[in-house]
């Protein structure tokens, strides 16, 4: 059991309460928290004295002091124009996901919210009930204004909900659980809508993916070299242990361990070469990086989904500290660079798939025995360029931009909204580009019989072919490629 505000969330701690699998419950504790905070929001909700978003205007009208009659009102206002987002609806999952960040966030006890808001996202949260957030909108400054907006709309009976795959309004969806919409008390309007729980969703999501494709990397790495039947040397350990990055330490472990007794490798001790091209001996050096750049982000993204991003932060009756808290940068700069290190793990299994169509040491041309007539695996590659090519042009950094709102208020944002789609976007492409490799793989250790390889190697050979046969005349390829890439999707591939 999972206790918001009090235990500490990880990826996988996030994804699991995702999924039902993890139950997360408010303890008392954490109820206590709350309850101690709102007194200190309504104190100074009732003083005269101005603090920014809890009596006075938001952004540039921070000069403008609000009535507490008005308070309601104002923060109601807050989320009705701030909901401005557009473009196609986000994954569900990241609805969710957003929705469990940020109960945690309110439940450590400095945003001010009342006990009762929360406790309707929880149940938002345990019924499935799945606000609908447009993708597009976000400048990651201020937090997640938009996207957040939308995803509480809900509460006040606006916006719309997912019921299964349908769009429906939320006074409707509300009114068939018997729930009324809630009234938006002080604070409460900012207290939902800063923080960067669309960043941080975005972030999570791709981290959990992006965990099994750099495993799947070295696995489709392993299953090309077996099929080039090229050397393990460059992955013995004491060549690695004299330049020691955890990357690239990990990925030649589980090289060797991915290597370990295949018959196929030992042959290779019989070849004329010398050494292997980059794309194959330097797997632990690539893949590697991509490692580091992924500890990176995950360590990043575990600190910010245990914090407290809204503003202003309230410490007491008296002093609530309009700081920067909601600022995306500390994420968006690390998604970037998880960014390229994403496209970096598509970029080599390409050379590694236009290695194997090569016709070298023993494999025929395009992996084809009945070239001429047919062109065999000539083509898949030029999808692989084609998705390798996007995923660079995806690897632009948004967070080196940022463009002025609010008057000038918000005079520098994160735009980290838009780093942590494009890290999701290019996780898609390699989906398909390792489907494609392993497709390649397959042909070219056909080629290498009756050589044996490991037992994990052998295994994931089986799952390829369970699915596509050996390729001997040209057909049609596209049904296959479409099963790998679900098959990748799905995680079905051994990676351990």
């Amino acid at each position: 059991m999972f206790k918001y505000g009090i235990d500490h969330l990880t990826v996988d701690k996030v994804i699991a309460i995702a999924s039902g699998a993890l139950k997360a419950v408010i303890t008392e504790e954490a109820k206590e928290k709350v309850t101690i905070c709102r007194k200190k929001v309504e104190t100074m909700a009732s003083s005269d004295a101005a603090v920014y978003g809890i009596n006075t205007g938001f952004g540039p009208l921070c000069d403008v002091q609000i009535t507490p009659e008005e308070t309601s009102k104002l923060q109601e206002n807050l989320l009705i124009t701030h909901a401005v987002g557009v473009g196609n609806p986000i994954d569900k999952t990241l609805s969710k996901i957003m929705m469990i960040c940020k109960v945690h966030a309110l439940c450590q006890g400095f945003s001010g919210v009342r006990l009762e808001m929360i406790e309707r996202i929880i149940y938002f949260i345990e019924n499935n009930m799945l606000p609908v957030v447009p993708e597009q909108g976000s400048v990651g400054a201020s937090g997640d204004l938009a996207p957040l907006s939308h995803l509480f709309l809900p509460l006040l009976g606006e916006g719309e909900f997912w019921v299964n795959d349908e769009i429906l309004p939320a006074n409707e969806v509300l009114a068939s659980h018997g729930l009324a919409p809630l009234t938006l008390m002080a604070k409460e309007g900012l207290g939902l809508i800063n923080g960067t729980q669309f960043i941080l969703s975005h972030a999570i999501l791709g981290l959990k993916k992006m965990e099994y494709l750099l495993d799947l990397a070295d696995v489709a790495g392993a299953m090309s070299l077996e099929g080039f039947q090229g050397s393990a040397s460059p992955f013995r350990e004491e060549l690695h242990t004299i330049r020691p990055f955890k990357g690239n330490l990990k990925v030649a472990e589980r090289i060797r361990m991915l290597l370990k007794g295949s018959q196929n490798v030992e042959n290779h001790l019989d070849c004329e070469r010398v050494q292997d091209p980059y794309s194959i001996r330097c797997m632990p050096q690539v893949h590697g990086a991509s490692r580091n750049a992924f500890n990176h982000l995950n360590e990043l993204a575990e600190i910010e989904m245990n914090s407290v991003t809204d503003n202003p932060i309230v410490l007491s009756e008296t002093e609530a500290i309009s700081g920067g808290n909601f600022h995306g940068q500390p994420l968006a700069m690390a998604l970037d660079y998880a960014s390229i290190a994403a496209a970096e793990l598509g970029n080599i299994s390409d050379r590694r798939c236009y290695l194997l169509l090569e016709g070298k040491y023993g494999l025929p041309r395009l992996l084809t025995e009945a070239g001429g007539l047919n062109s065999g695996f000539m083509i898949p590659q030029y999808t692989t360029a084609a998705l390798v090519t996007e995923n660079k042009s995806l690897c632009f950094p948004p967070s080196a931009d940022s463009v002025p709102t609010s008057l000038g208020q918000e005079d520098h944002v994160s735009m980290g909204s838009i780093s942590g789609r494009k890290f999701n976007q290019i996780l898609g492409n390699l989906d398909k580009i390792f489907a494609i490799e392993l497709m390649y793989a397959a042909q070219a250790m056909d080629f290498r019989r009756p050589n044996t390889f490991s037992e994990i190697i052998e295994e994931n050979f089986k799952l390829v072919r369970s699915k596509v046969a050996k390729l001997e005349e040209d057909r049609v390829l596209k049904d296959d490629i479409n099963i790998l890439v679900n098959m990748v999707k799905n995680q079905k591939f051994i990676v351990a």
